[in-house]
């Protein structure tokens, strides 16, 4: 747990923030070491978390995006836009690295995402998640996210996806 003095320096401190999309061929470590954090501590890695982490070229041969976001040039958060068909994108695999949660971050890089998605040519997104991440829900419903049933997406090979919902653009 956080002291005050620490969640205060936090609040004052304001990095750098960039964000980019992964270049084809970049090093995809990041997009890799940022997910597993979160993965790992409230689930467990599974068989499609190891393919989109292992390969994240292979979003982008697909004509998707791997989206970072570097703070002071580090990079500390990221996102994919996955095509699934017909201008319908998954939004998968949003991190933020766990020191700079609560700063905005995850929220800029939301938008970003949905940014970059219209600029794609994308007509929706739809996300699977869990109950268990309660603020990254929030995040999603704050920004226009609405639940839908799981039948009005795309079949999701998550375990863990419990909560769907989409965003038409």
């Amino acid at each position: 747990m956080q002291s005050v003095d620490e969640m205060e320096e936090k609040r004052l401190r304001q990095p750098e923030i960039e964000m980019r999309p992964l270049a084809e061929g970049e090093d995809g470590t990041a997009f890799r070491t940022l997910n597993e954090e979160w993965i790992s501590r409230f689930f467990v890695l599974e068989a499609k978390d190891h393919e989109v982490l292992g390969n994240p070229g292979a979003i982008l041969s697909k004509g998707g995006r791997v989206l970072m976001v570097y703070a002071d040039g580090v990079a500390v958060g990221c996102v994919a836009l996955i095509p699934m068909g017909d201008g319908v994108y998954e939004l998968s695999k949003m991190a933020v690295s766990p020191e700079l949660r609560g700063l905005g971050i995850g929220r800029r890089l939301l938008t970003y995402a949905v940014a970059q998605a219209r600029e794609m040519g994308a007509v929706s997104l739809f996300l699977g998640s869990s109950w268990k991440l309660a603020n990254a829900v929030h995040l999603y419903e704050s920004i226009g996210f609405v639940h839908v049933p799981a039948e009005r997406i795309p079949p999701m090979e998550y375990a863990r996806a419990e909560v769907f919902m989409e965003m038409v653009l």
